[in-house]
């Protein structure tokens, strides 16, 4: 069923509001963001982490790539190429500096296999950039890239962690201003793409969100449950 809502309000809102118990339980309530905020995440659990999202972030530039070919104009090319860029080359930059710092070395980064999870979600990105039109695949990765951003600047605002920690640079990564202008455009994108498209298409889009929001409270979970790095 195509999205319902008032006219002026963003279709992303819309997209959001469709699924609000997924999002507040990935992106707000999960334990593991939590635990990020307050300073009380383990370090075995955060390397888990890292070294999963590492591997999650190479199938997302993947992802990334495909979706700047099926852009209809050059101007979006390039935004999608730029989004490219800084996950490429700075947020997994600033995985392997991060590694580095707290005990793992880029080579047993390079090393790690994917989780169960990991696999799944990647796939689930894939499988949508391989099939479907630039509206369902950017709804497809809004959930992650919006998510980030939201809990970066939520945590920001009452960090609790210690200024030095891993959970508090972690944190900055996410709350940085470049960060928040890409995903701005994004979200502009699918508002775009979003109001103007038939039914048929809206709905895909909404469907789309709602499963990437749901890989991203799995891949939470999978963090939070996991025993070592």
């Amino acid at each position: 069923m195509p999205l319902k809502g008032h006219p002026s309000k963003r279709f992303s809102d819309s997209l959001r509001e469709a699924c609000a118990g997924e999002w507040r339980a990935a992106h707000e309530d999960h334990a593991f963001v939590r635990a990020i905020g307050d300073g009380t995440l383990p370090l075995s659990k955060f390397q888990f982490f890292m070294r999963q999202d590492y591997l999650f972030l190479i199938g997302y530039c993947r992802v990334l790539a495909i979706a700047a070919s099926k852009c209809p104009d050059l101007d979006s090319m390039g935004w999608w190429a730029k989004l490219l860029d800084e996950t490429l080359n700075s947020e997994m930059a600033l995985h392997r500096s991060f590694c580095v710092d707290f005990g793992i070395t880029e080579k047993q980064l390079e090393q790690t296999r994917p989780a169960e999870v990991t696999i799944a979600y990647t796939g689930f990105l894939f499988e949508t950039a391989r099939r479907d039109s630039i509206a369902v695949i950017s709804a497809a990765l809004l959930p992650c890239q919006w998510g980030y951003g939201e809990i970066g600047r939520s945590l920001a605002r009452d960090l609790k962690a210690g200024p030095d920690s891993f959970h508090a640079r972690w944190v900055a990564g996410y709350n940085a201003p470049e960060y928040h202008a890409l995903t701005d455009w994004l979200r502009i994108f699918v508002d775009r793409l979003g109001k103007d498209a038939p039914p048929a298409e809206q709905a895909r889009m909404a469907d789309a969100f709602l499963a990437g929001t749901r890989h991203e409270l799995t891949f939470w979970e999978q963090a939070w449950h996991s025993r070592s790095a």
